[in-house]
């Protein structure tokens, strides 16, 4: 079957798109307001954009032409955290996945531990095993957008943090004890089940 974009309601395209494009690794983004209120929030619209120098990305709908407390805050700051989700805090993940006024602090509502960052002012969660300290570097809003579009925000990694328990030798990571969640469709998630490798030609 054939879909053309133009002629299908937003839910549908949502629904095609989520459903298609997975699994999908979390951004787990913590922020500050200028008042100095951390915010914490997921992204399932998140990925790795290069290594020289390393940069990555999150993009964040506008639901109701509303602009979410996370991109209000990178933008004013131009400063966030990559906190990687894994099966041991995914519940705690999702807590921070609810809407709330911009002046609640997700780090006490799911339980969870806010440490400073090295480089930038947004605390990291003590609970996840790897954190990317990120200074914004470019955004970008979609155009021609119906139903509020969405903003896009590129950050480079300034800080790197990792728990030695998920680390081996030369920078590899140990995937046992990572355990990584990533995003499926509805609420549906996925742990990494069953490995395999293909070697280059």
């Amino acid at each position: 079957m054939e879909f053309n974009p133009e002629e299908l309601d937003q839910k549908a395209i949502y629904k095609l798109i989520t459903g298609a494009i997975i699994p999908r690794p979390i951004g787990w983004i913590s922020t500050i307001s200028e008042e100095g209120i951390p915010n914490l929030a997921p992204f399932s619209f998140f990925n790795v954009i290069g290594d020289d120098p390393p940069h990555v990305m999150f993009s964040t709908a506008h639901g109701n032409q509303h602009k979410k407390d996370t991109l209000n805050n990178a933008l004013a700051t131009g400063q966030f955290v990559v906190n990687m989700v894994t099966e041991e805090i995914v519940e705690a993940m999702n807590a921070t996945a609810q809407s709330v006024h911009s002046d609640i602090d997700e780090f006490e509502l799911a339980g969870l531990t806010p440490l400073p960052s090295l480089k930038i002012k947004p605390p990291r969660v003590k609970e996840s095993p790897i954190t990317f300290e990120c200074e914004v570097v470019h955004h970008y809003s979609l155009e021609n957008h119906k139903y509020g579009g969405a903003t896009m925000v590129v950050g480079r990694i300034v800080m790197f943090h990792f728990d030695e328990a998920v680390l081996l030798e030369d920078h590899k990571i140990n995937l046992d004890v990572y355990r990584p969640v990533s995003r499926l469709a509805g609420a549906n998630y996925s742990k990494l089940g069953e490995l395999f490798a293909v070697k280059r030609g």
